[in-house]
């Protein structure tokens, strides 16, 4: 089955797309990576998502209207990918745009993923799988991370503890034991990755730059002791796991003020960052040393922040003597980990398989999550999945 993944991260910085060849042999899902592409997000349609982050600012007519808008932008990164593998799709999975996530306590739990999947089944003639956190949820999860069911399909080894750490807009870890047993494994938000300091370096560049390129800024700043230990002192750092975060507390919010208060300090826009830059790697060791079953013996790092050498070479001091890996190490683009992993997750619920790990969501069972929008070949798709195996796949192997 061809299946397109799509996926837009905290960072809004553009639509991943990845197109896979899935077939299903006993236990194991064998993928091959078709294409993989990375469609930038039109700078006036960002700046209305960044709005929505505001519930001091967005309106439901906004909601309403980007809702369809990223609908047709999530259906050309589709289209594009498509064409870059010369296939035609069987499948789309689109985990749409994160605007919002409450799952804190005293609060209605919900989350609101925005790109309308009518549009995206429209535009390409295909059966269409979105919408895949509310169904963790309503089974008392987290809703987060969802990539941690990936993980343990791909990570797991006999020998070693791996924890996969991905730096995205928001940071999450997956510990995947030695044996892969499921029930122990454990997954959760760590708290920032790229959301502060991109959002730090497009507001001292006044709007010119959106993201600290190779860590430039950071390595010419000087980490703020005082600073990073009031971040690190957030109540967030002491949940217990299994939990999540987003741009709800780790966004403009906070480090707008964090910002005024260092430059009257008299630290230059390099500090900030830089201080910036090391909250993400102590939080994320701090967290590893707070609530992993162990230190682990790999950890494999993706998404953004794993090009920023800075942030790499704060992990690796950090986290040692743990060896620092990339997902591309085990065939698994970097920046396109979710994309495939949501590809996956569509292929799954609809075979009606459960699609989520319970000991990393904090659900009280697996669920089949995502919402299915019928295209034109829905029908075929059904009879494929009548002489599909039943049985839920323990492995992946991507060739």
């Amino acid at each position: 089955m061809i299946v397109v993944g799509l996926m837009s991260g905290t960072s809004v910085d553009g639509i991943d797309a990845a197109v896979i060849d899935v077939a299903q042999a006993e236990d194991t899902l064998n993928v091959r990576l078709l294409a993989y592409v990375e469609s930038p997000i039109d700078e006036r349609l960002r700046q209305r998502i960044h709005t929505l982050f505001s519930p001091e600012q967005s309106r439901i007519d906004e909601v309403c209207e980007v809702n369809v808008l990223l609908g047709e932008a999530f259906a050309r990164a589709a289209a594009l990918g498509v064409r870059q593998a010369g296939v035609q799709a069987d499948l789309v999975a689109s985990h749409g745009q994160t605007v919002w996530h409450e799952v804190s306590p005293g609060r209605t739990r919900s989350t609101l993923q925005l790109a309308e999947p009518s549009v995206i089944a429209e535009r390409l003639g295909v059966t269409t799988v979105a919408d895949f956190r509310p169904r963790d949820i309503a089974a008392g999860g987290q809703g987060a991370p969802l990539a941690s069911w990936g993980d343990a399909l791909l990570f797991g080894d006999q020998r070693l503890s791996r924890a996969v750490q991905n730096i995205g807009g928001i940071a999450n870890v997956t510990w995947v034991p030695p044996g892969g047993q499921w029930e122990a494994m454990l997954a959760f938000d760590t708290g920032p990755g790229n959301a502060l300091i991109d959002h730090a370096v497009w507001r001292l560049s006044g709007g010119m730059q959106r993201f600290d390129a190779n860590g430039a800024t950071a390595s010419a700043g000087r980490v703020d002791d005082l600073l990073l230990a009031d971040l690190l002192a957030d109540p967030y750092f002491l949940q217990q796991p299994p939990k999540s975060t987003g741009r709800e507390l780790f966004g403009a919010q906070l480090v707008d003020p964090l910002i005024d208060r260092a430059l009257t300090a008299g630290l230059s826009a390099s500090d900030v960052v830089a201080t910036l830059t090391a909250f993400t790697a102590h939080s994320i060791a701090d967290q590893y040393r707070r609530f992993l079953p162990g230190r682990p013996d790999e950890v494999v790092v993706g998404g953004g922040g794993s090009r920023n050498p800075m942030l790499m070479r704060l992990l690796s001091e950090l986290l040692d003597p743990a060896q620092i890996r990339q997902h591309e190490d085990f065939r698994l683009p970097s920046l396109g980990r979710e994309a495939v992993y949501f590809a996956l997750m569509g292929h799954e619920a609809l075979h009606g398989r459960p699609n989520t790990v319970p000991s990393c969501t904090g659900a009280a069972h697996a669920v089949v999550m995502g919402k299915i929008v019928p295209g034109a070949n829905y029908r075929d798709l059904l009879r494929q999945v009548a002489a599909a195996p039943r049985s839920r796949p323990h492995h992946l192997s991507i060739v």
